[in-house]
């Protein structure tokens, strides 16, 4: 196995931070309120890994060690898939604040 093949999920994730950081620089602020970032992500990732958890318990899915380094946060959850339910959704806040203070234009 290739340590390239290991380090693809965490580079997809370090690849999605990378885009989406700039538009903090467009005053969308989110890095710059923690806590409401932590209000915002904390709940849902919570119950995303919750569930991925039960899933891959249940053998309803799993995730490839071929594609992740071997560090666990649980039995079966590796750190990267920890990761994903955090820096996915930062991402995804970072591109709406952005959008959301962009100007809409002349209204007819």
């Amino acid at each position: 196995m290739d340590s390239t093949e290991q380090l693809q999920y965490l580079l997809v994730l370090a690849a999605c931070l990378a885009v989406t950081l700039p538009l903090e620089f467009t005053g969308a602020g989110v890095y710059r309120r923690p806590g409401r970032l932590l209000r915002a992500l904390g709940p849902p990732a919570a119950a995303f890994l919750l569930w991925d958890i039960a899933a891959i318990a249940a053998g309803v899915w799993s995730i490839s060690p071929d594609y992740t380094l071997g560090a666990m946060a649980a039995p079966g959850l590796p750190v990267e898939e920890v990761l994903f339910f955090l820096v996915i959704p930062l991402c995804a806040v970072l591109t709406f604040e952005t959008v959301r203070r962009l100007p809409l234009g002349e209204q007819p």
